[in-house]
């Protein structure tokens, strides 16, 4: 059997892990090689152990599903997601009607936001443009806006283990599930609450609001026929069943682990090599490229808070982020630090050459997995050019031309 049809078999038997390896074993032997002739090496491993580690770590990648999955309560409806998407770009949820879930999620910015951190309540313009309204007496939102593209996968590991009702979102993974995520917005003071409207009641105060709205009413009675219910609840519900639908789960990556080996170059799998060895699948695995763990990475504070973000219990700790969609969700960390991946990757090799960019966090405190990362500016092209692999950009990126409240579609843009 020839080299060609050997690699079509080991695809037709479902070994994508084997093909991996033979795409590989030209660069490992060539790492092998150098590694080899290091002559204070304290220890040697031999090339097939180094095969069998480096087939260990493949094991921990894979496609996104192709089928999203929905939790028992909340199947979805064309009604129900129709009906999450107006919700999604109207500001009458918040309460000043001036925010919509879609100002800090804007479709042409991967649903994300070109902001550090995020201006939310009496704020104007869109994407990097936006800012304050004068006077102002409303924060910064803390941190960076997540992108709610493939959100619905948020929490699956790399044995495709996922429950949608257990899904962690947030950096502080303080909710679980879109629906309980849809909702926190909705009573943060400076995200879409604003000062005038307590947070006990202002979920009351914007299900009253729908009420009152005509369309709302027909919407919601056709999307929940079983109680036809304007509520909190099925509002949180109709939101997720949206966002369920921003995915993007064809990427060269995707289309390169279940089968296509021309999807990816040779330079950009040597970059999935340095990826891999250099340490930084370590907590980016799994189909999302993220662990769903908290690390704690010393990230340099934002001076645009007054004081230092904390992370969750005080412990300066935040979630693996996904590395899907790169190019369209810039600038990257929980609090927007860094503008490229080129300085992204030049923070962990400040870590590996034992460099701390943040006062509040000791050398003690930083991650194992993160202060075990070896990086050098050789190997960043290559894992640049890897993760652009990550991008798909086939997601819907309209807006609606109008929404029932008849208020500015997406807020004050």
């Amino acid at each position: 059997m020839n080299k060609d049809k050997h690699t079509k078999s080991l695809f037709r038997s479902g070994n994508r892990y084997a093909y991996l390896l033979l795409c590989l074993l030209p660069l490992m032997a060539l790492f092998y090689t150098a590694c080899q002739k290091k002559p204070k090496e304290p220890k040697r491993i031999s090339r097939a152990q180094f095969q069998r580690n480096l087939i260990d770590s493949l094991a921990h990648f894979s496609a996104l599903p192709e089928e999203v999955p929905f939790p028992e309560d909340n199947p979805p409806s064309e009604a129900k997601i129709a009906l999450g998407r107006m919700l999604f770009f109207d500001p009458i949820l918040s309460g000043n009607k001036d925010v919509a879930c879609a100002t800090c999620h804007l479709p042409d910015n991967g649903f994300a936001e070109s902001l550090q951190i995020s201006i939310g309540v009496n704020g104007q313009g869109r994407g990097s443009k936006r800012k304050f309204k004068e006077p102002n007496t409303i924060p910064f939102t803390q941190r960076n806006s997540q992108t709610v593209l493939n959100a619905a996968f948020n929490g699956m590991d790399f044995s495709d283990h996922y429950d949608p009702a257990e899904a962690p979102m947030f950096w502080d993974m303080r909710a679980k599930s879109l629906e309980n995520q849809a909702l926190e917005p909705i009573k943060s003071l400076p995200e879409m609450r604003g000062d005038q409207i307590p947070e006990e009641e202002i979920l009351d105060r914007v299900v009253a609001r729908l009420g009152e709205i005509p369309a709302y009413q027909s919407m919601f009675t056709e999307a929940f026929p079983e109680d036809r219910d304007i509520s909190a609840s099925n509002l949180a519900k109709a939101i997720a069943c949206f966002e369920r639908t921003l995915v993007t789960n064809n990427s060269r990556f995707d289309k390169f682990m279940r089968g296509d080996e021309s999807a990816i170059s040779i330079s950009e799998k040597e970059g999935f090599q340095q990826f891999i060895l250099s340490g930084c699948g370590n907590c980016h695995n799994g189909p999302m490229f993220s662990d769903y763990q908290m690390h704690v990475l010393g990230v340099p504070e934002s001076k645009k808070l007054g004081t230092p973000d904390v992370g969750i219990d005080s412990s300066f700790a935040f979630r693996t982020p996904s590395l899907r969609n790169l190019r369209f969700t810039s600038p990257y960390m929980h609090n927007g630090s860094f503008y490229s991946l080129k300085r992204v990757l030049e923070f962990y090799e400040d870590i590996a050459g034992g460099k701390m960019n943040n006062p509040n966090v000791s050398r003690e405190q930083m991650d194992p997995l993160v202060k075990a990362i070896e990086l050098r500016v050789i190997e960043m092209a290559p894992i640049i050019s890897f993760l652009n692999t990550l991008n798909d950009d086939k997601f819907d990126k309209t807006m609606p031309e109008n929404v029932p409240s008849g208020l500015p579609v997406g807020g004050n843009l």
